[in-house]
């Protein structure tokens, strides 16, 4: 059903699965929004990297924060976005205040879209996939993804020919089988690249992985999601250990429950819960963002932590920065 407001029409949220009942024992509520997706087109060089931003604030206080800019800063009294936040003539005074006021209070998740797709290489076809390829929690991969991302960075026009090809190889949309061509080409590009830590890449295993995929084997997440490890990254930051977390999120088509699913039992099997015990996870619930002050505060971070030149260096979002978000963070 196609939900009215006023003037305006809302299609049916997607994405999401709200918990079963209350959620009881320690338990955080954290608001969520991304900035940078750009879908399964990872490699498009407008959008290099996306920020998944998340803030433990309650309504009230995500009100008065909004309200705070507005009238201290004259900002508009639409839902905020990070492009206009930025290039106002007080951006800087705002934005020291902002993040002052979210010190504490706030985490964000970096994800580089090439070194995504290099870490999906690696726990596809050189480990065995799994909902944690991507984490901390398949740490021990991240240092081949890390050689290999480094190597392909430095050879030239085939790491973008084998990257590209790669993404058509799994794409799986409006698809039965693998693109025989893209099989070809992303072999082709591995040859031409050499084999610094492709060493393990064979035709045999590929084909094996593909197969898994394109028959909808679901124990193998979407390898062209890289909303999955940053809401993985998330959950374990908040919950340490102690506690479930319940996300509120804005609509994502990506978040599907049988997703969740899998996820909260991944991160109750890796915290080594007894069957039947709660996952740290305790469910994910979609808003429209323009229904949430505390979403427009976590779409506001997400989007300057995007934006903000020196987010991957030494910049003022260093102190929310996760340190395993998915980039080179060098030397």
């Amino acid at each position: 059903m196609v939900a009215m407001a006023r003037d305006r029409v809302w299609l049916p949220l997607q994405g999401g699965l709200p918990p079963v009942g209350a959620v009881s024992g320690p338990v955080v509520e954290i608001a969520c929004d991304e900035s940078g997706f750009s879908g399964s087109n990872l490699l498009d060089p407008t959008t290099p990297v996306i920020t998944h931003a998340s803030v433990d604030l309650s309504v009230g206080e995500a009100v008065g924060l909004i309200a705070a800019l507005r009238s201290g800063f004259r900002y508009s009294p639409y839902e905020f976005k990070s492009g206009q936040f930025l290039r106002s003539p007080q951006a800087g005074e705002a934005l020291e205040w902002f993040l002052t006021e979210l010190r504490g209070r706030a985490h964000v998740q970096l994800v580089d879209k090439e070194f995504f797709l290099v870490t999906r290489i690696v726990d596809f076809f050189l480990a065995e996939p799994s909902y944690a390829a991507g984490t901390r929690l398949t740490q021990e991969n991240r240092p081949a993804a890390l050689r290999l991302y480094r190597a392909g960075r430095s050879a030239g026009d085939a790491w973008g020919v084998f990257l590209a090809a790669f993404v058509e190889l799994v794409r799986l949309k409006r698809r039965h089988r693998p693109d025989p061509e893209a099989f070809a080409q992303f072999f082709r590009a591995r040859d031409e690249l050499g084999p610094e830590g492709l060493e393990g890449l064979d035709r045999a295993r590929v084909q094996t992985v593909l197969a898994r995929l394109f028959d909808d084997d679901r124990s193998i997440p979407p390898p062209l999601e890289p909303m999955l490890p940053a809401l993985t990254e998330t959950v374990l930051f908040w919950s340490g250990g102690q506690r479930q977390v319940l996300v509120i999120h804005d609509e994502q088509s990506a978040l599907t429950a049988g997703r969740l699913r899998r996820l909260q039992q991944l991160l109750a099997d890796e915290a080594g819960l007894p069957p039947g015990r709660v996952s740290p996870l305790a469910g994910l619930v979609t808003v429209d963002s323009r229904d949430d002050p505390r979403v427009q505060v976590a779409d506001l971070l997400a989007g300057v932590a995007r934006r903000l030149p020196g987010t991957a260096g030494d910049g003022p979002l260093q102190p929310f920065l996760s340190p395993t978000s998915l980039r080179d963070a060098g030397p």
